[in-house]
């Protein structure tokens, strides 16, 4: 084991045992002895698997760069902690004509912190990655989910289950607004490699493949949606798309249009994603 992969596995290693499982949104469990997230709940959370992880902490993987991302996404690093983490790892930090899905503090502060209000946060591709309770708590828990299966928009056209109620309407304007976006997104990132195998995936898709030949440029800005939910119905919610400054990131708030939608989503953070049957 050469002295840069060892510096790798320790950093890891301590970073790892700084979060807490309730952190990252995780159960801590009964008769747990690792004072940080376990091996499997780091798995987990960056996408990769158990032995990944044991050989990435032995100092016995070169991890690419999207490993790398989403390792520092998993362990809330820092700005300063990620450069670091890339630097051991001896990759390049992504820059220019690259996306960055990196979670900052003050991002992640304020999807703690904000209450009442189901939130996900989603990366330049419409790829989410991170969330708050009550946000699981409607649309279902993302956390066993691989990251394509947590693209919006790959898993509307691959005909995942979903608990979004939709007209044809509603449809309509949700694919058009989001091939738009994903235009603006490659021409803002040519060299983002995920985000071109992203959209070579989409082009298999026949209506996607469709409306990219258009060539509308625009943005997803903010939407209404109905989302069937197994235990208490149907939730009518607002969808805002809020840019986050200086990031290639966007915070999605819903909000209820209505009070009767409004103590639903309030009975919704009491119960959570547990069931009432």
């Amino acid at each position: 084991m050469t002295e840069q992969p060892a510096e790798l596995g320790a950093a890891l290693r301590g970073w790892r045992d700084r979060i807490g499982p309730a952190e990252v949104g995780l159960p801590a469990g009964l008769g747990r002895r690792a004072k940080g997230l376990r091996r499997e709940e780091l798995a987990l959370l960056a996408g990769i698997s158990v032995d990944y992880v044991i050989r990435l902490e032995q100092g016995r993987a070169n991890p690419s760069p999207q490993v790398v991302g989403a390792l520092a996404r998993a362990l809330r690093l820092t700005g300063a902690e990620r450069d670091h983490l890339f630097a051991l790892a001896g990759k390049a930090n992504p820059t220019s004509g690259h996306s960055s899905p990196h979670l900052t503090p003050s991002l992640q502060r304020l999807l703690d912190q904000l209450r009442g209000l189901p939130v996900g946060v989603f990366d330049a591709g419409w790829t989410l990655t991170a969330w708050n309770p009550l946000y699981a708590a409607l649309f279902g828990d993302p956390t066993a989910l691989s990251a394509r299966e947590r693209n919006v928009v790959w898993a509307y056209h691959a005909g995942l289950p979903m608990r979004v109620r939709s007209t044809p309407e509603l449809a309509a304007a949700f694919e058009e607004a989001t091939v738009a976006d994903l235009r603006s997104a490659a021409a803002r990132f040519p060299a983002d490699a995920e985000l071109r195998a992203l959209l070579d995936d989409l082009r298999g898709f026949p209506r996607f493949a469709e409306l990219w030949e258009s060539r509308t440029v625009g943005e997803h800005v903010a939407h209404s949606k109905v989302v069937d939910h197994p235990e208490l119905g149907p939730i009518p919610v607002d969808c805002d798309v809020l840019e986050v400054p200086a990031s290639d990131l966007r915070l999605v708030a819903y909000t209820a249009p209505d009070e009767d939608a409004a103590e639903q989503l309030r009975l919704l953070d009491v119960i959570g994603t547990q069931t009432l049957t």
